[in-house]
């Protein structure tokens, strides 16, 4: 009898934490990375493997910052330097030195087979430990839809990677 009774109450807290977790919003959780020195967020959710910054296959007669074609387990992903992408500094050879540096795939469920150059990791960032800032007032492509600062005052931009991917610059790689 009070097997039965246990099991009751477990089977009655199992359902009020499947509800509660259904009605609960999801926590924004971030992937952190830094490129020429400006962090910037990616969602978890859109947010692939990280790969050390290896060999590379160039592509001729492509802009210049799309780095070429990499095999990341098994699969051609082709490689983009993200701060070239964004204009934060000037592209940097193909064979340069990369210490620190790391491919970020994007998550297969989006399609893309490609993968992003950053120049460092810099951790796991949640909603819990940033502020919305409101930015500088400049337009800002869908790509990239808030700013955010942590409790240091460093700002943070992030980077939406389904809607990059999907961007017609991101997607238009030849010269």
């Amino acid at each position: 009898m009070a097997n039965r009774e246990a099991l009751r109450q477990l089977q009655t807290r199992l359902a009020e934490r499947l509800q509660a977790a259904r009605t609960e919003t999801r926590a924004l959780s971030w992937l952190a990375v830094e490129c020429a020195g400006h962090g910037l967020l990616m969602p978890l959710a859109t947010a692939g493997e990280i790969f050390p910054a290896g060999a590379l296959l160039a592509v001729p007669h492509t802009q210049p910052w799309f780095l070429g074609v990499a095999n990341l387990r098994g699969g051609l992903h082709g490689v983009v330097d993200l701060a070239a992408f964004l204009g934060l500094r000037a592209p940097l050879p193909r064979d340069a030195a990369r210490e620190q540096a790391r491919l970020l795939a994007l998550n297969p469920e989006l399609g893309s087979h490609s993968a992003v150059l950053v120049d460092r990791l810099a951790g796991l960032r949640s909603a819990g430990q940033l502020t919305a800032d409101s930015g500088d007032g400049k337009p800002r492509p869908a790509f990239a839809p808030a700013h955010w600062r942590d409790a240091e005052g460093r700002r943070w931009q992030e980077i939406d990677l389904a809607a990059l991917s999907r961007h017609e610059q991101f997607l238009a790689i030849t010269a």
